[in-house]
């Protein structure tokens, strides 16, 4: 087999990975080629902008494992390849060297065991950094169950090392992926989380000392392939944030390629609305203070795919609204529909100089399709009106045209005005 077959092969069987994210890593004054100034990776966009690309593939889609919701699972028919060390690491200097890449993202399945796998890893970043003198982004992933000793070795090698917890669950694992478990998953992601803070520690004290995953780790689950519900996969989100210090944890609605009883249909499609309303939900537990709790409950587990989960919140919260703008502290601020992160911090410089009204709030970037109904500048709603929740929630609501506000009755009757978002 040669080498464009081998990349054919391999590069297929890598798509279904989608841990792909900025690097966050800056390395500068090395001499050798290639560049890594906090770049993205996968079409992704770097923090000034910059559209970076980088060459996505398994090391091999030999697999020992036969996890059930895996295309490269043992039992699959299907063209099998392996590169050899210097193969990869040629072909990735030669694509950077044409401009085709920026960057690596190595996976692979599992040959022999977990460290034979991970040594051909090493072997190939260590040709890449040591004898070809690539100084750009690699993110290789770390094979539960490897040796720390070569778990270290990998992590000085890459700029990112992830450990994919695939399923999020103990059952969900037994009864898909029977070779593998949580411990086993979560082993790893404790020693490198360990490996990180600890290399941290010894930079500031030696700024020499060779750096550990300087872009952190992250991981990936399944969503959909399982009954596992959306407050669940919060909740273990929220605990790997916090035990863990990931970066990121993405989420990768299932694709059903292989047949099985215990999987989807394969005519059904994948959940990418889903996977959409989890990643909205994750950026409201990693950027605006929320908790896992506060966007679900053990009453409400899955979220509302007609509307985002901000949104939801804030329509399930009515006696919290409207905040007034001009007072509101920046925590305030960041629950409200409509106000991002940036947005929450201009209003905050920009009340020092004066009051704020709408049209300001324009200006600085607020969403107001969103935000004017639970919002009040100088005590007053947008445009003098008053909404009831049926309204705002129809306007809120993705894919529907916002409502025409209603103009506010004293002929209402009372069960109407029990219905508004906020006392009259």
């Amino acid at each position: 087999m040669d080498l464009m077959e081998k990349l054919q092969i391999l590069s297929r069987a890598a798509k279904y990975d989608v841990s792909c994210t900025s690097s966050g890593v800056d390395r500068r004054g090395t001499q050798g080629i290639g560049s890594c100034s906090l770049a993205g990776l996968c079409h992704s966009f770097a923090a000034d902008g910059r559209c970076i690309s980088l060459l996505k593939v398994l090391f091999t889609n030999h697999c020992i494992y036969n996890c059930k919701y895996c295309v490269n699972r043992r039992d699959n028919p299907g063209p099998r390849a392996a590169f050899t060390p210097r193969e990869l690491a040629d072909l990735t200097i030669q694509f950077y060297r044409r401009n085709y890449i920026e960057g690596l993202f190595l996976s692979s399945g599992i040959m022999r065991n977990p460290d034979y796998t991970t040594e051909r890893l090493i072997e190939t970043l260590e040709l890449l950094r040591n004898e070809y003198g690539f100084h750009g982004y690699i993110h290789a992933k770390a094979i539960p169950g490897a040796d720390n000793i070569l778990t270290t070795r990998l992590g000085l090698l890459a700029d990112r090392v992830s450990v994919n917890i695939e399923l999020p669950s103990q059952t969900s694992l037994q009864s898909l992926a029977p070779d593998k478990s949580k411990e086993s998953i979560l082993r790893p992601m404790g020693f490198i989380s360990q490996k990180i803070t600890e290399n941290g520690t010894e930079l500031v004290k030696y700024r020499h000392t060779p750096k550990f995953a300087p872009a952190g780790q992250s991981t990936q689950m399944i969503i959909g392939a399982t009954p596992d519900t959306d407050y669940q996969i919060l909740r273990l989100t929220q605990s790997l944030y916090k035990k863990y210090k990931l970066k990121r944890v993405f989420f990768s609605a299932y694709v059903p390629m292989v047949e099985d009883r215990l999987l989807p249909d394969r005519s059904s499609k994948p959940p990418l609305l889903r996977e959409h309303r989890l990643y909205q939900a994750d950026w409201l537990l990693r950027f605006y203070g929320f908790q896992a709790e506060e966007l679900l409950s053990e009453n409400q587990q899955d979220l509302d795919m007609t509307l985002d989960p901000k949104s939801n919140w804030a329509i399930t919260h009515p006696e919290l609204f409207p905040v007034e703008v001009n007072t509101a502290p920046y925590n305030t601020l960041l629950r409200v529909p409509g106000i991002g992160v940036k947005s929450a911090r201009r209003i905050i410089e920009c009340r020092k100089f004066g009051s704020l009204d709408f049209s300001a709030l324009r200006r600085i970037g607020v969403v107001l399709k969103r935000a004017r109904y639970f919002l009040l500048c100088s005590g007053h709603t947008m445009d003098g009106m008053k909404f009831s929740t049926t309204s705002a929630l129809r306007a809120l609501r993705d894919g529907l045209p916002a409502d025409v506000p209603e103009q506010l009755s004293l002929y209402n009757p009372v069960q109407e005005r029990e219905k508004l978002p906020w006392p009259v």
